[in-house]
């Protein structure tokens, strides 16, 4: 942040709009948005820039960020940083993702840009940069009652998340990225013939065996992918000038996965003159749009889709919107607010709240009872509990696995005043109040200490107990 708390929060309690500025370091461009906030969470953005520096070129050949594309990349925060100003911001965060998260002179960067520009870089995981982009996306469609797939493509990785409606089921960050895989591929703006055919028998196969390695199928039918990211709006573009459509918005614009295949196959017989002259095609994006497209590809094979939506903003946007929450939320350590986030949790997945109640009322007293013999801690009583009540929530994907999809769900939640570790208990006992007994091949299982463990056997198995109390006499 550039502007101290107190200055920030004086100017967001008046009854003007505020103002807020995001700027996102990304593999293949630096964004800027910014935004004028309104009481009520609304936003409506005032100036979007974008300046393509390709931070993510040479990551993969020696894991280090090219001089001339830090210089790039300090140049366009300068600018951006003059242009938040002159919009007299409350606040302006910056973030940087897959390059200068992986670069080993990524902290050497991060303190340049601090002391050349003045701003402070906070450098996100690939799961919080999924967050953003879901954030941003659960924001601009209706995803009610629609099993989705949401994917980020940038410069250096693409994030997954699989969702149902409102809620993160999982979530993946994979090294496949439309710079990294251009570069590492031979793709690029020097090849052509025999080469450029061996390089995209390689890009074929990089894809498929990193999303054979670093994801999983859903557990649901997709009705659609979601995509943010410049590869998705210009593939938008190209297939809109391919059918000469016009005054369409990009935004929310539907792409068939055959589409996507006829567009492709001609990009790979064209040289890079020829894509760079195709209407819809900006200059900058000509040598790595083979690359994003065929990550697309692989991500509607790997998942099963046949639809795409194209969202046209992502993480800046989700950034803004994280923003303007913990400005006007103020309520993330309010036990009622925790509170009423776990009932909502409950109440929009399961239907079970009154069983979850009696459920969590049981496990309470059978808790009183054992705590002390089975080594639990003062604080197990409310994890406990807590999953008694969410234990269902994975009722919304399907019944015969839900107690699988309860742990996704509640682990991928955000309930307000539920530290990270706490979270990853309630899912683990919720996991296990049926079917198998934890065991230490599960990955959720043994991602835990030896005493966590112990401690998800115990009250798993008090958790079964209560169900079959509540059971046996109809919550009398």
């Amino acid at each position: 942040m550039t502007t101290p708390p107190d200055q920030k929060q004086i100017y967001l309690n008046a009854e003007m709009a505020s103002r807020l500025a995001g700027i996102d370091i990304g593999s293949n461009s630096v964004r800027l948005l910014v935004a004028e906030v309104f009481r009520g969470s609304s936003y409506r953005i005032l100036d979007e820039e974008r300046e393509p520096t390709r931070l993510a070129r040479s990551i993969s050949s020696d894991g280090r960020l090219d001089d001339d594309a830090m210089a790039r990349t300090l140049d366009a925060l300068a600018t951006f940083k003059q242009i938040a100003a002159g919009y007299q911001v409350s606040a302006l965060r910056t973030i940087a993702t897959c390059a200068v998260r992986e670069a080993t002179n990524g902290p050497e960067f991060c303190q340049r840009i601090q002391n050349e520009v003045g701003l402070n870089v906070e450098v996100i995981s690939g799961e919080r940069e999924a967050r953003l982009a879901f954030s941003s996306v659960q924001h601009a469609f209706d995803l009610n009652g629609k099993n989705i797939v949401i994917a980020d493509i940038g410069g250096g990785s693409t994030e997954v998340v699989f969702a149902t409606g409102s809620l993160v089921e999982s979530i993946f960050s994979t090294p496949l990225g439309a710079v990294r895989l251009t570069e590492r591929c031979g793709i690029g703006s020097g090849a052509d013939g025999v080469e450029f055919q061996q390089g995209l028998i390689k890009l074929n196969k990089e894809i498929t065996g990193c999303l054979k390695r670093e994801t999983s199928r859903p557990l649901f039918a997709p009705h659609f992918l979601v995509g943010s990211g410049g590869t998705f709006t210009t593939l938008a573009e190209l297939v809109m000038a391919s059918k000469k459509e016009a005054d369409i918005p990009v935004a929310g614009y539907k792409v068939s996965h055959a589409e996507l295949r006829h567009l492709l196959d001609r990009l790979k017989k064209m040289s890079l003159r020829s894509r760079k002259s195709m209407a819809g095609m900006s200059s900058d994006r000509a040598d790595i749009i083979i690359a994003g497209l065929s990550i697309i590809d692989g991500l509607l094979k790997r998942f099963r889709v046949n639809t795409i939506l194209v969202h046209t903003r992502g993480v800046r946007d989700g950034l803004i919107r994280e923003m303007v929450d913990e400005y006007f939320g103020g309520e993330a350590n309010d036990p009622a607010e925790s509170e009423r986030a776990v009932e909502r949790l409950a109440k929009t997945c399961s239907g079970e709240l009154e069983h979850g109640r009696t459920v969590a009322a049981l496990a309470g007293r059978i808790y009183d009872q054992l705590a002390s013999p089975l080594r639990l801690l003062p604080t197990d009583r409310k994890l406990l509990e807590t999953a008694a009540r969410l234990q269902d929530v994975g009722y919304v994907i399907n019944y015969d696995q839900h107690h699988k999809h309860s742990y996704h769900l509640i682990r991928n939640s955000r309930l307000p005043g539920i530290l990270g570790p706490d979270l990853e208990m309630i899912a683990n006992i919720a996991r296990y109040h049926r079917g198998a007994f934890p065991k230490k091949k599960h990955q959720n299982f043994s991602r835990l200490s030896s005493d966590d463990q112990q401690r998800v056997r115990s009250m798993a198995a008090i958790l079964r107990l209560a169900g079959g109390l509540d059971r046996s006499r109809s919550q009398q």
